[in-house]
């Protein structure tokens, strides 16, 4: 399972509401979308894809920050955060966080 969830560190709480996609490195220089979500009030977005399928495969998280930071009246510096990661071979599950703010973020491999 490929999953996120996104806190937004200048409001303090979940960020609701923000679309993320899911895609796969293709041979060649193509990505293809394997699942796309909107985060829910929670800021979370559950099971995008099987990561158990996926070993060795580059893959590509992409956050629609501009529409996020739209709805909430927030200018924002980065409008897309792009985390692209190696699902390894046997690895069932994947979290990856987002702690996101209008001038920057960080991200980690979470549990």
């Amino acid at each position: 399972m490929i999953s996120s969830h996104v806190l937004d560190l200048a409001l303090g709480k979940p960020a609701r509401g923000v679309p993320v996609t899911l895609e796969v490195f293709e041979f060649g220089t193509e990505w293809r979308p394997l699942g796309t979500a909107i985060t829910n009030d929670d800021g979370r977005v559950a099971a995008l894809a099987d990561a158990s399928t996926l070993g060795g495969r580059t893959c590509r998280l992409s956050f629609d920050t501009h529409a996020y930071f739209e709805q909430t009246g927030q200018r924002a510096f980065f409008p897309r955060i792009d985390i692209t990661f190696v699902v390894s071979h046997g690895e069932p599950r994947y979290h990856v966080p987002v702690l996101l703010s209008p001038f920057g973020y960080s991200t980690y491999r979470g549990s």
